[in-house]
């Protein structure tokens, strides 16, 4: 029996995907619920399991766009294992996909001796590339739009004995996304970053003196994400038009705290959501937030696991970032930047002492948020980390870590 593999929905309102990479080869012999193929959606990267065992043909190539719902594979449910071929497919068995050649300069016939179409030539004008230096593949040499496109300007003489290489490679479904809704928040919204600093010696004086303790009885260690989540639920409910988001004409204004958190993943940033944080302990953030990088780190992070979110959390300093200004993420109003924590020299009921001091920044939309609200928000979070026994722990350290 022959079964067809056809693409299923990933999520809401999402129509095609693209073949990232097959994991198995055409031909081979593939046991049931194997990971025979990555795919790129515009919101994540998930594996497509095989439905049945047997022998796979492969209907679609690397990098080709497919509707969900399009058949995109065969699987001969008859078929045994190649000859030396295991049941489960390995790595060396998949072809890896290939680059198209970076354009190098004109050194035979091989080049343009053809015109270039209106088309090209317009493209070949704002790359500023010499004609001569691209080869036609049109009819008598002549230059293709797709040979314009293709075409990269080149990068001068190579040092006298010297060998250079690059390529060129389609960038993923999801990094387009992510690369188009970059550019249309800095284009459609007011967006501008209001900075901050707040002294870590309290906290940093807490996790010295309980992670031991709360490791041990939580399984999970009391890091920095939890008293930053708390701090921003209790700044959101301060400030509820940091909660908010602009739907044309209306304010939608939201009751709860969805934060989302900027992790970085194997296929890029990933921005999965800790869901209700406003009802949620140190202990459950700590678990929520590992739950949620170690699927983002072996690829298992879903749709519906970055759907939504009201308020984003981005933490550049785990990189040695000092300071920055976060971009927003749509259809959020506000990010918070969390950086580098260095230790500088602060004056301290006027003297000078040096603390573990970090840069706060926080980048919202100024069609819906004011200056008087973005900076008293950015005020309450460092308000709150440099007093969390007060403004986070209700001033019971034991009871809010639960220990």
């Amino acid at each position: 029996m022959i079964l067809e593999m056809k693409v299923p929905s990933p999520g809401e309102s999402i129509t095609e995907v693209e073949i990232a990479q097959w994991l198995v080869a055409d031909g081979d012999y593939v046991e049931k619920d194997q990971a025979i193929a990555e795919v790129d959606s515009d919101k994540a990267t998930l594996e497509l399991p095989a439905e049945v065992s047997g022998n796979i043909t492969l209907k679609a190539e690397e990098g080709e766009a497919v509707a969900v719902g399009q058949v995109v594979c065969l699987i001969d449910t008859e078929g045994v294992p190649k000859e030396g071929q295991s049941a489960t497919a390995t790595p060396e068995s998949v072809s890896p996909a290939t680059a198209a050649p970076v354009a190098a300069p004109a050194t035979d016939q091989n080049y343009a001796t053809g015109s270039a179409s209106p088309a090209a030539k317009k493209i070949i004008v704002e790359k500023g590339i010499d004609p001569q230096n691209i080869a036609g593949t049109g009819r008598n040499g002549r230059i293709t739009k797709e040979d314009a496109v293709k075409a990269v300007p080149s990068m001068g003489s190579a040092p006298k004995g010297s060998e250079r290489g690059g390529e060129r490679k389609k960038l993923s479904m999801l990094r387009r996304k992510v690369a188009e809704r970059l550019v249309a928040v800095k284009n459609e919204t007011a967006m501008l970053t209001t900075f901050n600093e707040a002294d870590m010696a309290p906290i940093f004086a807490l996790r010295k003196k309980y992670k031991e303790t709360f490791a041990e009885k939580h399984g999970v260690s009391l890091g920095f994400m939890s008293f930053f989540t708390k701090a921003v639920v209790r700044a959101l409910q301060m400030y509820p038009d940091v909660n908010s988001m602009i739907d044309g004409d209306y304010k939608i204004a939201y009751d709860y705290c969805d934060i989302s958190v900027a992790v970085s993943g194997p296929k890029g940033l990933m921005v999965p959501v800790v869901r209700g944080a406003e009802n949620l302990s140190f202990r459950a953030i700590e678990q929520e937030i590992k739950r949620l990088a170690i699927r983002a780190r072996d690829g298992q992070i879903t749709v519906d696991d970055m759907t939504g979110g009201t308020f984003t959390i981005s933490n550049g300093g785990v990189f040695g970032s000092m300071l920055s200004t976060p971009i927003i993420n749509p259809p959020q109003s506000g990010i918070l930047g969390m950086h580098n924590i260095i230790e500088r020299p602060v004056a301290i009921e006027g003297k000078v002492e040096i603390r573990p001091m970090m840069y706060l920044a926080l980048s919202y939309d100024h069609r819906i948020i004011d200056g008087k609200e973005s900076v008293g928000f950015l005020v309450a979070i460092k308000e709150a980390l440099e007093s969390p026994e007060e403004f986070l722990m209700d001033n019971d350290v034991k009871k809010a870590l639960e220990l």
